[in-house]
């Protein structure tokens, strides 16, 4: 799952992003709200870790933001703050859930869970939990892939770049957004790691079939989709 985290604080932001990093998700991080506005808003994630406490735009305008544009993805508020006005404020404003600092992780990944157990009110999209391409089947809360109903043994990142390339399917993605998007790396022209993870995915996704699904369009990138 991708997740986006909006904290200020520069050791709790590192702490949540390698803690949530090993729990097999991808981490974007915001360091102000001005950029986790930016990022709420024309981002595509399953989830959103959001302080109230922010320099630029607080939480409340970051959650304002992103409602408005009718996008549901789930917010879990984090906040020093422990008055009850400001949990119901939140809450009213669109929030799903709030955790008080300091939090233990054991309950933060508790937290993560239920809501994206939860998902967003629609089946299908880009917050949908289930993701489906030809006879390939993608379920992202209990990390299974399958392919014509026989069960993909994939690595984390193996995982992490498939639904990537799903969720954005018939969308051409060069090696430095995968670099960027599946490795938190800024993209170096003399590592092999995209093109050596993409031969392995392949490997698995499409060479016992017939049907080819992951594509190399020579120097643009990669892309998935069902070629007749």
């Amino acid at each position: 799952m991708r997740l986006l985290v909006v904290e200020d604080e520069a050791k709790l932001s590192q702490y949540l992003h390698k803690g949530l990093s090993e729990n097999g998700h991808v981490v974007d991080v915001a360091r102000d709200g001005i950029e986790g506005r930016r990022l709420a808003t024309g981002g595509d994630y399953d989830l959103v870790l959001l302080d109230l406490q922010l320099p630029g735009v607080d939480g409340f305008g970051v959650l304002a933001a992103l409602r408005a544009q009718s996008r549901y993805t789930p917010v879990l508020m984090l906040t020093a703050r422990d008055k009850v006005e400001d949990r119901v404020r939140g809450l009213e404003q669109g929030a799903d859930d709030y955790l008080v600092k300091p939090f233990a992780f054991s309950e933060l990944l508790a937290r993560v869970g239920a809501l994206l157990r939860r998902g967003a009110p629609t089946s299908a999209g880009a917050n949908s939990t289930q993701l489906r391409l030809a006879d390939l089947d993608v379920d992202l809360l209990a990390r299974k892939a399958t392919r014509a109903q026989q069960r993909l043994d994939l690595t984390v990142k193996e995982f992490n770049l498939l639904t990537l390339l799903l969720r954005r399917r018939g969308q051409i993605l060069s090696r430095t957004t995968l670099a960027e998007q599946v490795w938190e790396m800024n993209f170096d022209s003399d590592t092999n790691v995209v093109e050596v993870a993409v031969r392995r995915l392949r490997a698995k996704l499409d060479d016992p079939y017939t049907a080819k699904l992951l594509h190399t369009v020579r120097g643009m990138g990669y892309v998935l989709e069902e070629r007749a």
